[in-house]
């Protein structure tokens, strides 16, 4: 193998006399350069978009929520209560209701979720750090913290106590309701509007947060019914072992939830999405290694006299094929590497220096991932084995010719 490789080193690095090889040589190896270098970019600037996106669910989401299997609400004990406490892996956990309401404010009505939550409830998830206006709850008064969206769509501002929003659910019962008064068949409380938060559009249009015991009388529930329980784990927790613990202490009547999870959907449309921008991209790159296939077969046709000198010497058909196969990976791997060094320095810089923004005040995400990092040089290494591998078996053909 050190002869081929030698020989190929020296066909790579030395210049031809003829000046279109020189330059069809150079094309290549910019082709690979550019390739391994957007793709990297690509990858990188993806991986801070959906770190990005998945930030503003951290702030909502817990690492835990368990739900009941059956029906809306879940009814704790106070011995369940107890043994959650003592859980070494759970840092904290909040009890919350939930539930579909109707807003209203004025003439306008706007359907939402009011979630009611205790007072650990700010020890589990980070929401009251999304607040843009006004403060968080207290438990002076009836009040709720509203979404941003919600806010605009309702035109609610903060502590506007001479037109309180209105809260309204529909009343639990059977039979037909008398439409000579709609009002009967709702429970409604009037509730002021304390702070307004903004996380993403799709919680911003969605809920509103409220006391627990606000919700409870709303809904008329039971002092130990609740919809769900959030967990915040201890670092380095192993969710799957607190979950099969939580299990048990419910007697596996109830459903657990990690984060991943509680946001499916948008993981698998960022998951779709990686896949769709990496297949798009290594497309560009195999195409962009048609230009090594090409440099190749014109070095070969070039070089059809040393080949025949080499195989007069004793050389094999096999070694001289192996001779502008290592040239090709060569080529690749030299451009590949430098394409992707220079891209990381790039992704550096941005990190450091906000090169690129997005806004004023936001830079465009990124993220240096080693699996990244891996994604390419496997991609670079299985396309160039397999173009110098397709390239180098013309050099048999320049064998048999005349």
């Amino acid at each position: 193998m050190k002869f081929p490789l030698y020989i190929a080193k020296r066909y790579l690095f030395t210049k031809s006399k003829s000046n279109a090889i020189n330059i069809i040589t150079i094309i290549a190896a910019i082709g690979v350069f550019a390739g391994a270098f957007s793709l990297f970019i690509v990858l990188s600037g993806f991986s801070g978009l959906r770190d990005f996106s998945l930030s503003f669910s951290n702030e909502f989401d817990p690492d835990l929520k368990i739900f009941p299997k059956q029906g809306k609400t879940i009814q704790i004990s106070d011995s369940q209560l107890n043994e959650l406490e003592k859980l070494e892996d759970i840092e904290n956990f909040s009890k919350v209701i939930e539930e579909r309401v109707i807003l209203s404010f004025r003439s306008k009505q706007q359907p939402a979720f009011i979630k009611g939550v205790d007072e650990r409830y700010r020890q589990v998830n980070q929401i009251d750090s999304a607040i843009v206006f006004g403060t968080w709850l207290t438990s002076s008064e009836p009040q709720v913290v509203m979404g941003n969206g919600l806010s605009r769509l309702l035109n609610v501002g903060v502590f506007n106590y001479q037109n309180l929003l209105k809260v309204m659910v529909p009343k639990p019962g059977r039979g037909q309701i008398s439409m000579t008064n709609i009002q009967d068949a709702f429970t409604q409380r009037q509730v002021v509007v304390t702070g307004i938060y903004s996380v993403n559009e799709e919680l911003d249009d969605r809920y509103i947060f409220s006391n627990i015991g606000l919700a409870r009388d709303l809904l008329n529930l039971e002092e130990n019914e609740y919809s769900a329980i959030e967990f915040r784990l201890n670092p380095g927790a192993s969710s799957q072992d607190v979950s099969d613990k939580i299990n048990s202490i419910f007697n596996n009547n109830i459903e657990v939830k990690t984060r991943a999870e509680l946001n499916d959907a948008l993981n698998k449309m960022l998951n779709s999405e990686n896949l769709f921008v990496y297949l798009i991209f290594t497309l560009v790159l195999t195409i962009a290694l048609f230009n090594v296939v090409g440099s190749i077969i014109v070095m070969i046709l070039d070089k059809r006299e040393n080949i025949k000198t080499l195989y007069s010497l004793g050389a094999t058909p096999n070694q001289i094929k192996n001779i502008f196969f290592m040239q090709g990976m060569l080529m690749t791997c030299l451009g590949g590497l430098i394409g992707l060094v220079v891209a990381m320095l790039l992704i550096v810089l941005q990190m450091n220096f906000d090169l690129v923004m997005i806004t004023p005040n936001l830079p465009y995400p990124v993220q240096m991932k080693l699996e990244n990092v891996l994604v390419v040089i496997v991609t670079i290494f299985i396309l160039g084995l397999i173009a110098s591998y397709i390239a180098a078996g013309r050099s048999k053909k320049a064998l048999k010719a005349d």
